[in-house]
């Protein structure tokens, strides 16, 4: 069904830009009044599919991570108050509220669709009810890498460093620290960065191939800030 409805919006699309550049003031008109019903339609689907996320991770988060539910209790340093609403948010790293996690989770939809403008306003928001939310911040600081913020992206992951216990998380903080230092063309800085995320956490792939492409080719880099590994969050 969505296979169908995108190939019209698409064909749509292709005969609006086929057409536009030869047409008359009237037709062009027409066309702009089609392109914003095809973004009405662009825009519903998306907020589906955002709603739809919403619910699964929930769903996921409620009766499918039991086990890593009780054992983040366990781990939890600061005791629960008596009658508030907390919920895990994907990770053993901490707990925030229902109302954080809800943020989280649209950002993260529009963080999938690579909607990263869309999603620095979520996670900007989840750090405003919850500023001491580790994994907001660490979606927040990606999301400036794909923006190529740097000096914002630079100040989230130095404070995920110092403030996570996550062996992983932390190896992603050093990492992106290391490609901005690539992107600045400080190569021995930035191989050190490498080296320190590897032995943070050794089976995380990237800063190997980092270091690994700041020796062979550093005038034509080729860097991985662990973006895709939050697709598993």
């Amino acid at each position: 069904m969505f296979q169908h409805m995108f190939a019209s919006m698409n064909e749509m699309l292709d005969r609006i830009i086929d057409g536009y550049e030869g047409a008359d003031a009237q037709e062009k008109l027409k066309f702009a009044e089609q392109m914003i019903e095809l973004k009405k339609m662009s825009d519903t689907f998306i907020e589906h599919w955002l709603d739809f996320e919403e619910k699964f991770a929930n769903f996921k988060e409620q009766h499918m991570e039991l086990k890593e539910t009780a054992n983040a209790a366990m781990k939890s340093k600061e005791p629960k108050a008596a009658g508030s609403a907390m919920s895990t948010c994907n990770s053993a790293d901490l707990e925030i509220s229902d109302e954080a996690a809800t943020i989280i989770n649209k950002g993260q939809g529009y963080y999938k669709l690579f909607m990263f403008p869309q999603a620095a306003i979520q996670f900007q928001a989840a750090m405003n009810q919850a500023p001491d939310c580790n994994l907001a911040r660490l979606f927040l600081g990606m999301t400036y890498m794909h923006l190529q913020n740097w000096s914002e992206a630079q100040r989230h992951f130095q404070m995920l460093i110092s403030l996570t216990d996550f062996p992983k998380w932390r190896a992603m903080g050093y990492n992106a620290l290391g490609c901005i230092q690539a992107v600045y063309m400080n190569i021995a800085k930035a191989e050190q960065l490498f080296m320190k995320a590897y032995d943070v956490c050794p089976s995380f792939k990237d800063p190997l191939n980092n270091l690994r492409s700041c020796q062979e080719t550093p005038q034509k880099l080729s860097l991985y800030f662990g973006s895709t590994e939050l697709c598993c969050l």
